[in-house]
């Protein structure tokens, strides 16, 4: 299936970033495009979460960022953004998360509008929700 939304996260270490969010929160690596002159330079990756995609890549200057005047979270002075994942076993995830080294920030509770979930801080401070909570399956 293609999703034409696909959200793209810039990380200062983001070779140790797709470590981390491929062993914490269970994405795996579709393709990764390093620099040809700098191995710690992430120019392009996809994870893939389900049938989802998330782009990766180094918080390098370029013209692009400069224009859009994109931060990282650590330059911005906080989460610029969240991202909500559906999963099945909620207490679960989130006991690998920790296990992982994430910063778990709320939860894992029961949710008021249903189902339960959790928060979590990747290492350089992005802010990941969980859930089994599916906004798809709620009558609008």
């Amino acid at each position: 299936m293609r999703h034409e939304i696909i959200p793209n996260l810039r990380y200062t270490d983001a070779p140790r970033a797709i470590d981390f969010l491929c062993t914490a929160f269970g994405f795996e690596r579709r393709a990764v495009y390093l620099s040809e002159t700098d191995p710690a330079i992430v120019q392009h990756a996809q994870l893939i979460w389900a049938d989802r995609m998330l782009m990766i890549s180094s918080a390098i200057d370029s013209p692009h960022v400069r224009a859009a005047r994109m931060k990282t979270v650590a330059e911005a002075g906080g989460a610029t953004m969240g991202l909500y994942l559906i999963v099945a076993d909620v207490d679960a995830h989130a006991r690998r998360t920790a296990a992982a080294g994430a910063e778990i920030i709320s939860g894992p509770v029961d949710q008021d509008y249903g189902g339960r979930g959790y928060s979590a801080r990747d290492p350089e401070g992005n802010v990941w929700s969980f859930g089994s909570y599916d906004p798809w399956a709620d009558p609008v």
